[in-house]
């Protein structure tokens, strides 16, 4: 695992920086105002399921389970919730961020780190968690499968192999007709690549600090 240095963002909570790749995990401006804006308002809010099957690429922190597991008791929602992530933090580091203080959140925050990885887990009456330890560039995707996918890979200038055409073809076909997809990104290459694989796509106004974010949607 390279070396990782814990940062406060403007809102107060924590990010991760990687010196070797020059890379955040979340916004600078805010982390959880970050995944509040882009994945519970604009993708969760946006989900027409009432018992939505969510995958996310991109567990890093687990920030936006954490809000999602939070949104789906508020809402009543029963949630199934996917997250593949090639290199998972360790506990300790986990236990360092203050996600679940700050959210008054600390035993459902532990229970997403502490569950056992690549198997179903229930870390709440209202939400089931797998985590997946796997290479998102070359793991199957089941067809007809997910009602709202969180695609929160590092930028395309820094993990490239996950902004690729036959990525987001894979995205397109493991969506129910109707599902969501949401992503901080709004570079045009891709939101034509979306567009290019049967999304629906809109431009949305992005998190404090970014001007925009991308939705697709399957018709």
């Amino acid at each position: 695992m390279q070396e990782i240095q814990f940062q406060l963002t403007e809102d107060g909570s924590h990010t991760l920086y990687l010196p070797e790749m020059d890379e955040h995990y979340h916004s600078v401006h805010g982390a959880v105002q970050e995944s509040r804006h882009v994945f519970i308002r604009a993708g969760f809010e946006a989900c027409l399921s009432q018992s939505p099957r969510i995958f996310e690429v991109g567990f890093g922190t687990g920030l936006n389970a954490l809000l999602t597991a939070i949104e789906a008791e508020k809402s009543k929602r029963r949630v199934a919730y996917t997250s593949v992530e090639l290199y998972p933090l360790s506990s300790d580091q986990a236990g360092q961020l203050n996600y679940g203080a700050m959210l008054n959140a600390d035993s459902l925050f532990a229970g997403l780190h502490d569950a056992p990885w690549n198997e179903w887990r229930s870390i709440s009456p209202w939400f089931d968690l797998k985590k997946v330890e796997a290479d998102f560039s070359v793991m199957p995707m089941p067809e007809n499968e997910y009602d709202l996918i969180y695609f929160d890979a590092f930028a395309p200038n820094k993990q490239e192999d996950l902004w690729k055409p036959e990525i987001f073809d894979r995205l397109f076909h493991s969506l129910n007709p109707g599902g969501v997809f949401v992503t901080y990104c709004a570079k045009g290459v891709v939101r034509r690549m979306l567009q290019s694989s049967g999304f629906l796509v809109e431009r949305m106004p992005g998190p404090p600090g970014k001007h925009e974010m991308l939705r697709g949607k399957k018709p």
